[in-house]
């Protein structure tokens, strides 16, 4: 079933939303950087009956593109606005990468919105390594990206037998690049809906946002699925491991901890129905 798609104003930017209306507790769930909404497809139509959202974060998708810098704690501001206005309660929030670290965010911000949270392998650091790296590089090698694509057709095929594409649920792969592009303003082909520079500077406004103070708040269950973890001498964008802080559960009041080598980073890329089952068992406590 195709999503219901609509808009929301919040925090000076239109957040682009689909929802598949069904029964329960309303589930959210919030992509990576350099993704969307779509992504999240597959996952839902394994949760068929299950009411679900998934959200366009600003700059990604058909959400607002404002200019840098991209500071994380916007995102989880505009979670927060985005649950307060549509008026949500005891919301099971799903997080991948990027998001993972905004609903945690969010759920400090407007606790009483949420009712569980599933982080699939989010994007906090050890608190050292918010110390370490309190600035980051702006020129990231996303912002080298191809972005002008004649179809995506062409994307899916250029990327379909290449690392870590290659390891995605096929039918994964053709929602990220058939939502993952935009007419071009030139009248010709396609661009990235979100365009090189921005994914750059998100990646950039990632370093400088330790969140610890934030989850020490959080008092509803947190359940944590990390892929490996990253061994010494393994670079910090091998997506192949866990960019998770390995002890990122003890910080939480009611956490719990899921290590899957059996997946990379993409964990909702690669086993959709996986994590639609996580999401599934939560939903139903």
């Amino acid at each position: 079933m195709q999503p219901i798609e609509s808009r929301v104003h919040v925090n000076g930017v239109d957040l682009c939303l689909f929802e598949w209306p069904g029964e329960g507790r309303p589930i959210l769930l919030v992509h990576a950087t350099g993704f969307h909404a779509r992504c999240w497809d597959q996952v839902a139509a394994n949760l068929p009956g299950r009411h679900v959202y998934a959200v366009d974060m600003r700059g990604h998708g058909r959400s607002s593109r404002p200019a840098p810098p991209y500071p994380w704690h916007a995102f989880g501001e505009d979670v927060a606005a985005l649950v307060r206005a549509l008026h949500f309660t005891d919301t099971l929030a799903v997080g991948h990468s990027m998001g993972g670290h905004s609903i945690t965010l969010a759920a400090s911000i407007e606790p009483a919105a949420f009712g569980a949270l599933l982080l699939v392998d989010p994007v906090i650091m050890s608190a050292e390594g918010y110390a370490r790296n309190s600035s980051r590089d702006q020129d990231h090698f996303s912002s080298r990206r191809r972005n002008e694509w004649a179809s995506a057709d062409e994307m899916f095929e250029r990327f379909k037998d290449r690392p870590p594409f290659s390891g995605w649920d096929p039918a994964v792969l053709h929602d990220y690049c058939d939502f993952g592009v935009v007419p071009s303003p030139t009248g010709q082909g396609y661009e990235l809906a979100c365009p090189p520079a921005i994914e750059a500077a998100v990646y950039a406004g990632s370093a400088g946002d330790n969140i610890y103070g934030a989850i020490a708040t959080i008092d509803i269950p947190v359940r944590i699925l990390r892929a490996r973890t990253r061994q010494e001498g393994e670079g910090a964008m091998d997506m192949s491991a866990s960019p998770t802080a390995p002890d990122l559960a003890s910080h939480f009041r009611h956490a719990e901890d899921f290590v899957l080598p059996q997946y990379s980073h993409f964990i909702p890329m690669e086993g959709p129905a996986f994590v639609a089952e996580h999401i599934r068992e939560l939903a139903d406590r």
